[in-house]
């Protein structure tokens, strides 16, 4: 068993939404469960009952309830949540209408802004008003290629509020990332800034707008946000209006949610890209809302008095469940920029002046941090942070450690996983229990999540698939342009039937925590044994003079061998003695199996726009295989580096 670094309070358990969710549970179905593990239990074998004590525990706003859970709970996918119900997003996250400080936002460079619940409530109102003025409607597209910042959240909730679909890209995507996703889907809206913050720069997105909405013509109305410049001139962009000269002038507006059903279209989401173009996962406003509350309430344990920071653009999915936060009526911390402009303490010396209680960032960002031997509880005053929450890529045991010596030792931390996908997680935190090295501490309530081996049996204790065996709400309801369902099914179903394989590589252990071992299919074989790419990221994020890495399985001599790119610090270099003391680390910690055959110096690693490794486009130019859609890549001339290496056509 893993070692046990964290183990909350008796005080602490009680005062958590968790607890209040058991009692709620234990009353309304006479019930005497005490534990996370027993209410997981339930939540599994009773999942009609469970989502709808989570409707009732979470208040969802609706004016007609659904008239049962689920249509058939035995399909998937296919399975029809809430039917029967009338709600609408928008209104769920501005329930709250008074001086509590609902947005808290810093650009690099920039004073702080704040913005209470009755001033987003205002400015979501006036921005509503002139979308339906210009007829925007339900299933209208109302897309936003913004920083993150007060103007996409406010526009997102407008256009929920009318029943539009919201789809964001960050304003880093390049024109045909932009296009691939947007282009799609031919929104109506187009909202944006005139550029973003990035390491001191102001960064222009004006010449990349202008071109965009030359290449999609149904974008009748373009709003540009003044952030970069005073005045910028948006006279080169067709049908373009500053924000101010769009929402409305009037003032003591009224909003008209327009009630929905539950399978109502919410977001469009995207895959990565980098097989062809982004599929793009319609998602449900009733089955997101419900999923976020849920992870946010008893997961996570928001409450009112919390402020909640995520590291993230509008182009992850984190930004979508970071607003579903206004639900809880929380502080949310909103950031445009490097997070280590101008140096590691930028973040942390936000988290003490905004008295931060949860703290969102990825695991790159800790090693990262990490790397630059930084101590954040020896400079700032961490007094609040009572969870951080790390996602992306697993955590390494070493990120665990760092942040109870390094951050704070009294604290929850939460490694969550999930996806793009569902919008939300299979595997996150729990306020009640304890957190153990490299673990996620638990299996995410009403998901039913196993191990799957070679077989498709479920296993426990050893490595397996990722699948979920029954259905849950945040489902993509549907592709779109998928009339038949083909793309849907091939992307999560044509392995198992009827369950949904995630694609990563995961062990569950006798306690409930799960271990992520990397995606599956990047999973090595040498000699026929899987292993998981992260059991050898975690050894090479102790070692200092390597940068970044990536690990491929290269086909040789009807075999794989394991080779290790790695991108050296600068004023280092990769001599044997730093390989030997690399496989060396590998060997003690992992096994003799996880040793690389080669490991090789690269000037660059590279990665997705959404900042995931591309070990399989990696593997594809090192076997001179084409990699279709580079344009999917935050770096795509990266690759080119490893299409015609010398050194891997030799023993």
């Amino acid at each position: 068993m893993s070692r046990m670094l964290w183990q909350p309070a008796e005080e602490r358990i009680s005062q958590t939404n968790m607890v209040r969710f058991i009692d709620f549970v234990n009353e309304r179905h006479q019930l005497n469960l005490s534990t996370y593990e027993e209410l997981y239990e339930w939540s599994i074998s009773e999942i009609a009952d469970f989502w709808a004590s989570m409707w009732q525990f979470a208040d969802i706003r609706c004016s007609k309830s659904f008239d049962r859970v689920a249509d058939d709970l035995s399909i998937m996918p296919g399975t029809l949540w809430f039917p029967g119900a009338k709600l609408n997003f928008a209104e769920n996250l501005l329930r709250y209408r008074d001086d509590r400080i609902a947005l808290v936002f810093k650009g690099e460079t920039r004073p702080t802004e704040r913005m209470t619940y009755a001033e987003l409530y205002d400015a979501v109102a006036r921005v509503a008003a002139s979308l339906k003025a210009m007829g925007v409607t339900k299933g209208d597209r109302v897309a936003g290629f913004m920083p993150n910042m007060p103007h996409a959240t406010i526009a997102m909730l407008a256009a929920t509020s009318l029943g539009a679909t919201w789809s964001s890209c960050s304003p880093d995507f390049g024109i045909k990332g932009v296009m691939d996703r947007f282009g799609q889907i031919a929104p109506k809206v187009l909202f944006t800034a005139d550029g973003y913050l990035f390491k001191g720069k102001a960064l222009d997105s004006l010449d990349r707008v202008s071109r965009i909405v030359g290449q999609i013509p149904s974008v009748e109305r373009v709003v540009v946000v003044p952030y970069t410049q005073g005045n910028p001139d948006i006279s080169g962009i067709k049908n373009a209006v500053l924000f101010d000269d769009f929402k409305s002038g009037a003032s003591d507006l009224t909003i008209d949610f327009v009630q929905l059903p539950a399978d109502h279209p919410l977001y469009i989401m995207y895959s990565s890209g980098t097989t062809g173009l982004p599929k793009c996962m319609v998602q449900s406003s009733a089955g997101i809302l419900i999923n976020h509350m849920k992870e946010l309430l008893l997961h996570t344990d928001l409450k009112r008095d919390d402020v909640i920071f995520y590291y993230t653009t509008c182009g992850w999915m984190m930004w979508n469940w970071l607003t579903s936060a206004l639900s809880v009526g929380a502080t949310l911390v909103l950031y445009d920029g490097n997070p280590f402009h101008p140096d590691g303490g930028t973040l942390w010396q936000m988290a003490e002046e905004e008295k931060i209680t949860v703290f969102g960032t990825s695991a790159g960002y800790l090693s990262a941090l990490r790397n630059t031997g930084l101590r954040p509880r020896d400079h700032y005053n961490l007094s609040a942070l009572r969870a951080v929450l790390s996602t992306g890529s697993p955590l390494s045991e070493e990120g665990f450690e760092y942040v109870y010596d390094a951050i704070k030792p009294d604290l929850q931390l939460a490694s969550i996983s999930g996806g793009t996908d569902l919008n939300g997680c299979f595997a996150l935190g729990n306020p009640m229990g304890p957190v153990y090295m490299g673990e996620l501490q638990c299996r995410g309530l009403g998901m039913k999540v196993e191990a799957f081996d070679e077989n498709g049996r479920p296993v426990a204790g050893r490595q397996g698939e990722l699948v979920c065996t029954a259905p849950f709400p945040s489902m993509p309801i549907h592709f779109w342009d998928d009339p038949d369902g083909r793309k849907y099914a091939g992307a999560y179903f044509d392995v198992y039937p009827n369950v949904w394989r995630h694609g990563d590589y995961i062990e569950i252990n006798e306690h409930g925590g799960v271990k992520i071992f990397g995606r599956s299919d990047a999973t090595l074989n040498p000699g026929g044994v899987r292993i998981g790419t992260a059991e050898i990221y975690r050894q090479i994020d102790q070692v200092e003079e390597v940068e970044d890495s990536l690990v491929i399985g290269q086909n040789w001599k009807n075999d794989v061998r394991v080779v290790l790119f790695v991108k050296i610090a600068e004023g280092i270099s990769l001599t044997d003695d730093l390989k030997q003391k690399i496989r060396s680390l590998i060997r003690a910690n992992a096994s003799p199996r996880h040793v690389p055959a080669k490991i090789i110096a690269v000037p660059d690693i590279p990665y997705t726009l959404n900042m995931k490794k591309v070990e399989l486009a990696v593997k594809k130019m090192v076997e001179r295989q084409p990699v279709d859609n580079r344009d999917a890549l935050k770096n795509p001339e990266s690759l080119e580096f490893f299409g015609n290496l010398a050194e891997l056509q030799k023993d």
